[in-house]
């Protein structure tokens, strides 16, 4: 057998396979028996016709194609291993070249290649944000607002008191047959804010006005029974595409106009929202979920940004098969997020104007992006050997399916429980779990932290038996569960969400 071999640009290997002719006659007649016993031969029991015979009954053609077929599958793990072939996945037979000195190519696509570049040359400063008491103030008073009590009052509204009214707006110029329509008659609670804030700008608890900044304003003086008509034109920038440049007329009918007393700042109050001893509690946990909040955005913003970097300066090579796998994934977990949405993927490609070429079109450049983080992320396990403990793993395995098993139908949740669906599971948990440690440890490296760790301490010093954990990043322990092939393991989620959510009543 002899076998030429030629890497593409793809990543995949062609194979060119010369099969001696003593080896292709030997399968025909391995072909032509066992075609003999399917087919039936006048005179002779099944399978036990002469070989001249049978090719005189089905044809030369119809043994060849059986015998190729049943020589690819006895050859085709040799010529993987005599051509030093790893596999991403199965390969093809792509053509019969010649059928008398028989000569077979095949394609086969490669296991990815990612070659890091000086990733820990990378330097950037690390600086977390930081909570400052006007933070944690400004949560203690949109707290303080939830716990308002709202009770009626006989006067007209004034900055502050919550406005009840009968809402319709409609579009002042429309084309000839279009409907006018913006906003349908329907009932309100709107607060009437003290100033009015530029377009798209929010106020000192982070709202932005709805439906245009100052709106509520018109309200100030405003009794039950009062109509009121306001007319405003959006900027050409506004963030909502069909209200650009639009003049609207709203109409309002008071209802009624409500009060509202906020709460004093003190025990009661944090009693109130909770298992709290007293106000400084309360304090306490703000500051801390809004520092864990705070840390969070700052290390996926800072963690992205040093990824990209590692991207930049790596080569990463992989074969079609495997983006389109990640496209396979993500399409698959789209599906899955418009189901919990009521919503079926017809409607989602109807709404869209896309059909399902379209949609992987769409996907495709998503679906690269993560793959190419995946697969350097994964890599760059492997070189600072990244592992994760038994224990931890199964710990988190477990937690993953509890979860599952409580948001599941029953007839899903009962999937779980067979042993090939928690296999992935575990895996799936295992790539994840390496993918955050190195994550972590990147950013180590990134900061300059991992090289201060790695300096022998200065004389006198003694370094501790038990490493204090990272500011930054977590230390990696060094009992060991290490994922085979994981870079095929990596399973992604879309990260825009399929149908964006429509707005409540508390914002307009």
């Amino acid at each position: 057998m002899k076998i030429e071999k030629q890497i593409r640009d793809d990543h995949q290997a062609k194979l060119t396979v010369e099969v001696e002719a003593e080896k292709l006659e030997e399968m025909k007649r391995r072909a032509a028996s066992q075609i003999a016993r399917k087919v039936k031969i006048p005179g002779f029991r099944p399978g036990k016709a002469p070989y001249a015979v049978i090719v005189r009954q089905v044809g030369e053609a119809a043994i060849l194609e059986e015998a190729i077929e049943l020589l690819v599958d006895e050859i085709y793990p040799k010529v993987l291993k005599e051509a030093q072939i790893e596999p991403y996945g199965p390969g093809q037979l792509e053509n019969v070249v010649n059928t008398e000195s028989l000569t077979l190519e095949f394609l086969v696509p490669l296991e990815a290649e990612v070659t890091l570049g000086d990733y820990r040359s990378i330097r950037k400063d690390y600086e977390p944000t930081q909570v400052s008491d006007q933070d944690v103030q400004k949560v203690l008073e949109k707290l303080r607002k939830r716990q308002a009590i709202v009770e009626p009052i006989d006067r007209p509204a004034q900055v502050g008191d919550v406005v009840t009214a009968r809402l319709s707006a409609r579009r002042l110029h429309v084309n000839e047959g279009e409907d006018d329509t913006l906003i349908r008659e329907q009932s309100f609670p709107l607060l009437v804010r003290g100033s009015s804030q530029g377009e798209g700008d929010a106020d000192e608890d982070g709202d932005v006005e709805r439906p245009f900044p100052g709106f509520s304003q018109h309200l100030i003086g405003a009794k039950p029974g009062d109509e009121i008509l306001v007319t405003h034109t959006y900027p050409e920038d506004h963030s909502e595409e069909d209200l650009r440049g639009a003049e609207v007329e709203y109409r309002l009918v008071v209802e009624n106009v409500k009060a509202r007393t906020l709460p004093e700042l003190d025990d009661d109050l944090a009693k109130s929202l909770g298992e709290f001893e007293n106000f400084e509690a309360l304090v306490q946990q703000i500051r801390h979920d809004l520092e864990e909040e705070a840390l969070d955005q700052y290390h996926e913003s800072y963690d992205e940004e040093v990824i990209n970097q590692v991207i930049e300066q790596a080569t990463i090579k992989y074969p079609p098969q495997m983006l389109e796998k990640e496209i396979d994934s993500l399409i698959h977990d789209l599906g899955h997020r418009l189901e919990r949405q009521g919503l079926s993927m017809e409607i989602f490609l109807k709404v869209r104007n896309l059909n399902e070429e379209g949609l992987r079109q769409e996907i495709r450049p998503m679906a690269e992006k993560r793959l190419k983080r995946s697969l350097v992320l994964m890599k760059l396990a492997e070189e600072e050997k990244i592992k994760v403990p038994p224990e931890e793993l199964e710990r988190e395995s477990l937690n993953t399916v509890s979860q599952l098993y409580g948001t599941l139908p029953d007839k899903e949740a009962r999937k779980l429980l067979k042993q090939e669906v928690y296999s992935a599971i575990v895996s799936n948990v295992l790539v994840d779990m390496l993918i955050e440690r190195t994550t972590s440890r990147l950013r180590d490296i990134a900061s300059g932290k991992a090289e201060i760790e790695a300096e022998p301490p200065s004389e006198g010093e003694t370094t501790s038996a038990e490493p204090e954990e990272s500011a930054i990043g977590e230390n990696q322990p060094q009992t060991v569960v290490e994922a085979e092939n994981p870079t095929q393991q990596v399973s992604v989620e879309v990260e825009a969400e399929a149908v964006e959510a429509s707005e409540n009543s508390d914002a307009v």
